[in-house]
């Protein structure tokens, strides 16, 4: 346990609505760590495949199959492509990142002007998809082929996309087709932290997950004696 406790002094106690927006975006970023990374694919209307990564993003339900993505509009509100190309097409692939992909993913992140392919600058390649238009990137140890379940326009700056996972693919090594268990030395999953920082996830540990016993976890004193 920590020799801290959360209401000792000297901590933090903040109400976000009376910070600015930058200092909010670094309390949560920084404080909402590791991350999962979505490489996202999408369709231009001329069918130019965009990718950008986005780290707002996690699995939200097996049942149905659903992740959620935070997008970002650009300055003064203009929508950015994967916004744009998902509000107009309900499709999108989330290609997810490993270390082997990780400094191309960040030139992906470059704000590149509309006549440049992220994917020839970033040096990948595409794989076709089966369920929706747009493709995959190849190098990506597992991709998932989405469709648009939920787009909700939060601000003029922030729209919280829900997507329906049609398929999943995956390299070899990395997802047992037999048994659905995933090789974590075989996938190697970048994590993000915050500002130019990000993590591998090679120091794990384990806590088995225990059934409830009143003899071993009621409550304290004599109540449970």
């Amino acid at each position: 346990m920590s020799a801290e406790r959360l209401d000792a002094p000297g901590g933090l106690d903040v109400t976000l609505a009376a910070l600015d927006k930058r200092a909010r975006y670094k309390l949560l970023c920084a404080a909402v760590v590791p991350r999962p990374i979505a490489l996202i694919t999408t369709l231009s209307p001329g069918g130019a495949v965009n990718a950008a990564p986005y780290s707002f993003f996690n699995v939200f339900s097996e049942e149905p199959p659903l992740v959620v993505v935070g997008l970002q509009s650009r300055g003064e509100g203009a929508l950015k492509d994967t916004t744009a190309n998902v509000r107009r097409t309900g499709e999108f692939v989330v290609n997810l990142v490993s270390e082997e992909i990780a400094e191309a993913m960040n030139i992906c992140a470059i704000d590149y002007p509309p006549e440049v392919s992220e994917i020839d600058a970033a040096g990948f390649t595409l794989a076709p998809s089966q369920a929706v238009g747009p493709p995959a990137i190849a190098e990506a140890p597992i991709a998932l082929e989405c469709r648009r379940f939920l787009m909700l326009n939060v601000t003029a700056e922030r729209d919280l996309l829900v997507g329906e996972v049609l398929r999943m693919r995956a390299r070899p090594g990395v997802v047992d087709p037999a048994s659905h268990r995933l090789d974590l030395d075989a996938y190697r999953p970048v994590g993000r932290l915050f500002a130019d920082l990000y993590a591998r996830q090679q120091d794990r540990f384990a806590l088995e997950r225990e059934s409830y016993d009143p003899a071993r976890h009621g409550p304290r004193g004599d109540a449970a004696e």
